[in-house]
């Protein structure tokens, strides 16, 4: 029953988090395979605590602890990052929220195993909120990390980065150490400390939901618009119907004819995949892509079509490579779609 008690709570929370999904950007196996890394990271936190224990004062690591911690936790969330096999602030959530209690569900067996009778009580206070804090922090530490990585290939591309971004970033990064932390360190009631920390994480994942809700549909229906206009002016030999189409033009006499024909190709067939990776995640999230599959002559065409574009794309020289890289540059968020369309595509 006590075991019961450690793990339920946790696999509860990670559940209701990955319930507010409704474009399936996370599938259930990597939802275990960050649930098991959290139970590594604290297999190895365990084994680094051993070592601070000889090392610091009993102050000193409730201050540290909770800090190595949260860096630890935060290296399978930084590959994800890395990998671009997380893109909105949603996804890390579930991700840094799957971490975190795969970390909480090892933590609470090792204080049953290792501690001295503990209640059914107490168990549960840390499976509820013990648990939140691990999870919520490396929740916001992914949002962080995902953002800041967003943001150096925005630099790389030559973008802007608002100062409030930046900013951001960095809050992010901080607040959740800086959270574990003063748990750790200030007791007070029970009671008010857990409503404080749901009060906290809660407010976090409404604040997370809506606004990454509204982030992918701006992502959806702008960048589709605008996918679909440039697709019909390529497709009909209009490219001064679009502004794209105006600066595919205002380059063509740079170019040798074949080279520019390659151009075109690799830009529509950038188009052609971007325009049905995202409307897979449309039907994804209205619930019809068990009920519109694709079909075997679509998964050859689409997979067809990107080796066509991995073709093209070593063939392009560096020169035509960077006057397009405006056009066809894919941000985490059209890579990982179209990474996820490839996946479907290869499934029989």
């Amino acid at each position: 029953m006590l075991f019961v008690a450690a793990i339920l709570p946790i696999v509860i929370y990670i559940f209701v988090v990955y319930k507010i999904d409704h474009f399936s950007l996370i599938s259930i196996k990597n939802l275990f395979l960050q649930v098991l890394c959290g139970m590594v990271a604290a297999l190895v936190c365990f084994a680094l605590f051993q070592l601070t224990g000889l090392l610091l004062s009993e102050n000193l690591s409730d201050f540290f602890n909770p800090v190595l911690e949260e860096i630890v936790k935060a290296i399978p969330l930084l590959w994800l990052a890395t990998r671009k096999k997380i893109v909105f602030f949603i996804d890390s959530v579930i991700c840094g929220a799957a971490v975190g209690g795969g970390f909480s569900i090892l933590e609470n067996l090792f204080y049953l195993l290792l501690g001295d009778g503990m209640s059914i009580g107490t168990i549960l206070f840390r499976g509820l909120e013990v648990a939140l804090i691990h999870m919520g922090c490396s929740a916001v530490i992914a949002a962080g990390l995902m953002l800041g990585i967003r943001l150096i290939l925005r630099s790389r591309s030559g973008l802007g980065i608002r100062n409030s971004d930046a900013l951001m970033v960095v809050s992010l990064l901080v607040v959740a150490p800086v959270l574990h932390v003063c748990h750790n360190t200030f007791h007070f009631n029970p009671l008010m400390q857990f409503i404080f920390v749901i009060a906290t994480m809660g407010g976090l994942l409404v604040w997370t939901y809506f606004y990454d809700v509204g982030m992918i549909h701006s992502w959806l229906d702008t960048g589709l618009d605008k996918q679909l206009s440039l697709l019909d002016s390529i497709r009909q030999g209009h490219l001064d119907d679009t502004p794209t189409g105006n600066y595919l033009e205002s380059v063509k006499d740079v170019f040798q004819p074949e080279d520019y024909y390659d151009i075109i190709c690799y830009v529509l067939l950038h188009v052609e995949l971007s325009v049905a990776s995202r409307s897979r995640v449309m039907l994804r999230e209205s619930g019809l892509e068990r009920e519109l599959p694709l079909t075997n002559e679509m998964k050859e065409q689409i997979l067809s079509q990107y080796t066509e574009y991995k073709i093209l794309e070593k063939r392009l020289g560096n020169a035509a490579r960077m006057t397009i890289a405006p056009i066809v540059k894919f941000d985490p968020a059209e890579y990982k779609a179209l990474e996820d369309l490839r996946a479907e595509c290869k499934k029989n």
